[in-house]
C-alpha cells in the first residue's frame, strides 16, 4: 500500500518535472534546468522529503525563498510553491514586471481564489509576461509528511493551531473557526492526495466534532458534482492517486490524554525530540570544539534519514538498546574497513608456488578487492551513519545523566500504571539533589492528572514546594480548573489503569562493558507494552467495538446523499486502514504506541498513519499550560 508520505513525494516530484499534477516519470529524458522557489511553507513541505540530490536529479539548480533578494535567471523556468497569501501573491507579481525568469509555473499548497488569480494575470497582461505563465496548478499538498505513517499539519505559524491556541479565554468564535477552516484545509489535502473518501469518527463537545463537521461539509461539497471532484475516478488515476478501500479518519482532541504529552520518555525517536533540536527530520546538537576548561561549543545539525533500516528498526527501542546497536554497527564497519586495508596488498606466496596457484590466488584475491572497493561508497554512508547515531546517542546520554532522566521515566510510569513509589512524590519534589526544576514540575502534573482525588490542603503542598525548588506553576492553576471541567472523577483522560492494562515491569542493569557509551548510574529500563488512551480508541473504532469509551462518538460518511446525526451503523464494518489526526498537538510517544500496534496484528492487517495540528516537546506544552494558567490568573 502507498503511504501519504509517498504520494506527496510523487506530487512534488511531477511538480518539478514541469508536469503539474500528472505522474512523474523517471525514464523520462534529461531534466530541465529549473529554478525552485518556495515560502516557508513550502520549504517545510518539501525539505523532509525530497533533498538536494533528488533536487538536482530534477534539475533543480538553485532552491529560493520567495521574499529573498533574488538575482535574475531569465533564461530559466521558475516553479514557485506557495501559499496564496495577498504578500505571496503580490510578490509573484514584481516578478513579472521585473522579467526575472524565462516562464513562470506557479503551484499553490492550497487553492487560490479567483480574486487572486484575477490580481496575477492582470500584472502578467500589464508586464508582458502573459505568455510566459506556464501553468498554475492547486496541488493540494497543505501537510508536512515527516515519515511513512507520520505527519503534521504545519511548522510554520504553528502556535496559531496550538492548544493554546483553541483553549485560551479570550479567544472568539471568529478565531476558533478560522483555527478549524485552517485544519480542515490540511485535512482535505490530505485525502485529497491519498485519492480516498474516508468514514469520520470523532467525540462530541469539543474542537474535534466542528473539525469534523467541516471536513464533512467540504468533502460532500467537492463530491457533489462528479465531473469536477477531486475524488472523480478519471482525475484521480489521472494523479495517480486513486484508492479503491476507504480508511477511517479518527478526529480527536488532545483533552482525551494531556498526561502522555508531559510523560518523561525512554525510546530514541522521542528522547531526541525532547531532550535535543530535532524539527523537520534535522537535529541540531552542540559538539564540544576542545577538551579542557574553555572550550567552546559549536553547533552541528544531521539530517536524519527517517527511511533508513537503522532509524526504522530503532526510533521506537529504549535508549540503551539503541546505544548497543549504534556500537554493534561501528564494530561491523570496522570489521569491514579492515577487510579493505587487508586486500590492498599483495597475498605472500612462496617461491616454491607454481604458476597456476600464484595465479589463482590473485584471481580470487582480486576478486575479493574489486568486491570491497566497490562496497567502500556504502562503507562511506554507513560510516557517516554511524557518526550521526553516535553524537545523536552521546547528547542525549549526557542530557540523560545530568538530569537522571531515568528515575523521572520510571517514576511516571509507575504513577500511571498505580503502582506504589519507592519514594513519596513530594521528597522527590523537595529533594535538590534530584533533578531539575522543570522535571520535576513534568512528574507532578503527571501525577495530578492521573489522581482522581486530590485534597486544597494536599495541592497547596506540593505547588510550594515546587515553588521552593524553582519551578513556574502557572500550568498547575490551569490544570486545576480543567479537572474541574472535565469531571476527571467519572473518566480521567491520562489514567493508564483502565482498559485492562496490566502495571509495568522494570528491570535495571548496567550496560556491556564493551559498549562505546559509558552507562554506568543510567537505569537499562524494559518498556512494557500497553495500549495509551488513543491506542484504545482506535482500537475500538477499527474493530467496530462497542467499548464504552467510543460509543458516543459521532460518524460521518461524506459520500451519504444526506447527513444523519446517527452512531455507527449496527452492521458497521471494521478498518483496515485509519488516520488519527490530534486537535491541539499530537506527541510522538502516542504516534510510536499506535505504530507498535499496528505492527503486531496478524499479517500486517493494520496501516495507521498519525498526524497532529503541531508536534510541541513537553517543555513547549507546558509552556502552553501555563500560559493558559497566567491568562485565566490574570
Amino acid at each position: 500500500m502507498i503511504s501519504l508520505k509517498e504520494r506527496q513525494k510523487e506530487t512534488i516530484k511531477a511538480m518539478l518535472s514541469l508536469g503539474g499534477s500528472q505522474k512523474h516519470d523517471p525514464k523520462a529524458d534529461s531534466p530541465t534546468w529549473k529554478v525552485l522557489v518556495f515560502d516557508k511553507y513550502g520549504q517545510n513541505i518539501v525539505s523532509p522529503i525530497v533533498n538536494v540530490p533528488e533536487l538536482r536529479d530534477l534539475g533543480v539548480t538553485l532552491h529560493l525563498p520567495l521574499h529573498s533578494d533574488r538575482d535574475s535567471v531569465p533564461d530559466a523556468p521558475a516553479v514557485y510553491f506557495v501559499m496564496p497569501t495577498p504578500a505571496n501573491v503580490a510578490r509573484i507579481c514584481q516578478d513579472f514586471r521585473n522579467q526575472v525568469y524565462d516562464s513562470y509555473h506557479l503551484n499553490f499548497i492550497s487553492p487560490v481564489s479567483r480574486d487572486q488569480i484575477e490580481e496575477l494575470a492582470g500584472a502578467a497582461i500589464e508586464a508582458g509576461s502573459a505568455a510566459q505563465v506556464g501553468k498554475v496548478f492547486d496541488q493540494y499538498l497543505n501537510f508536512i509528511s515527516l515519515e511513512k505513517d507520520l505527519f503534521l499539519m504545519r511548522q510554520q505559524d504553528r502556535e496559531e493551531v496550538s492548544y493554546l491556541a483553541l483553549n485560551k479565554p479570550t479567544v472568539t468564535d471568529t478565531e476558533v473557526m478560522a483555527i478549524v477552516n485552517s485544519i480542515v484545509d490540511s485535512l482535505f489535502s490530505v485525502f485529497v492526495t491519498l485519492g480516498a473518501v474516508p468514514i469520520i469518527r470523532c467525540p462530541r463537545g469539543n474542537a474535534a466534532e466542528m473539525v469534523s463537521e467541516e471536513l464533512d461539509k467540504k468533502l460532500r461539497e467537492n463530491l457533489r458534482n462528479a465531473s469536477t471532484s477531486l475524488f472523480n475516478p478519471e482525475l484521480a488515476f489521472s494523479r495517480g492517486r486513486m484508492s479503491f478501500q476507504r480508511p477511517l479518519l479518527v478526529v480527536l482532541d488532545r483533552g482525551i490524554d494531556l498526561a502522555t504529552s508531559l510523560h518523561h520518555t525512554w525510546t530514541y525517536q522521542a528522547l531526541v525530540h525532547d531532550l535535543l533540536d530535532f524539527k523537520l527530520n534535522r537535529v541540531t546538537i552542540k559538539e564540544a570544539e576542545a577538551a579542557g576548561a574553555g572550550a567552546k561549543d559549536k553547533m552541528k545539525s544531521y539530517e536524519v534519514d527517517v527511511d533508513s533500516k537503522f532509524w526504522h528498526a530503532h526510533k521506537g527501542s529504549p535508549f540503551p538498546t539503541v546505544a548497543e546497536a549504534v556500537q554493534n554497527e561501528l564494530d561491523q564497519y570496522r570489521a569491514s574497513e579492515e577487510e579493505v586495508k587487508r586486500l590492498k596488498g599483495v597475498m605472500g606466496l612462496e617461491d616454491s608456488a607454481s604458476d597456476a596457484e600464484i595465479s589463482v590466488a590473485l584471481s580470487e584475491n582480486t576478486a575479493k578487492l574489486t568486491s570491497a572497493v566497490s562496497s567502500l561508497p556504502e562503507l562511506l554512508e554507513r560510516k557517516k551513519m554511524i557518526d550521526m547515531h553516535t553524537n545523536i546517542a552521546t547528547a542525549l546520554l549526557e542530557e540523560i545523566k545530568g538530569r537522571k532522566l531515568d528515575f523521572f521515566f520510571e517514576m511516571e510510569e509507575k504513577i500511571m500504571a498505580k503502582s506504589s513509589l519507592d519514594k513519596p512524590l513530594l521528597d522527590i519534589i523537595s529533594d535538590p539533589e534530584t533533578g531539575s526544576c522543570a522535571d520535576k514540575l513534568r512528574l507532578f502534573l503527571i501525577h495530578y492528572l492521573v489522581s482522581p482525588d486530590m485534597s486544597s490542603s494536599d495541592l497547596e503542598k506540593y505547588v510550594k514546594a515546587l515553588q521552593e525548588a524553582g519551578a513556574d506553576t502557572a500550568a498547575v492553576d490551569y490544570l486545576k480548573k480543567w479537572k474541574i471541567y472535565q469531571k476527571m472523577s467519572s473518566a480521567e483522560p491520562g489514567s493508564r489503569s483502565s482498559g485492562g492494562t496490566t502495571a509495568m515491569r522494570m528491570f535495571s542493569k548496567l550496560m556491556t562493558t564493551g559498549s562505546k557509551f559509558v552507562m554506568e548510574g543510567v537505569k537499562n529500563l524494559v518498556i512494557g507494552e500497553r495500549h495509551l488512551p488513543v491506542t484504545r480508541v482506535v482500537d475500538a473504532l477499527m474493530e467496530a467495538k462497542g467499548t464504552p469509551e467510543v460509543e458516543n462518538y459521532r460518524y460521518f460518511d461524506p459520500k451519504l446523499l444526506r447527513t444523519t446525526e446517527t452512531a455507527a451503523p449496527k452492521n458497521a464494518s471494521t478498518f483496515s486502514e485509519a488516520l488519527v489526526f490530534v486537535v491541539g498537538g499530537g506527541n510522538l510517544i502516542e504516534y510510536l504506541n499506535l505504530s507498535s500496534y499496528a505492527k503486531k496484528q496478524p499479517s500486517g492487517k493494520k496501516t495507521i498513519t498519525y498526524g497532529a495540528t503541531e508536534m510541541p516537546t513537553p517543555a513547549e506544552f507546558i509552556e502552553q499550560l501555563a500560559r493558559l494558567g497566567r491568562i485565566d490568573a490574570s
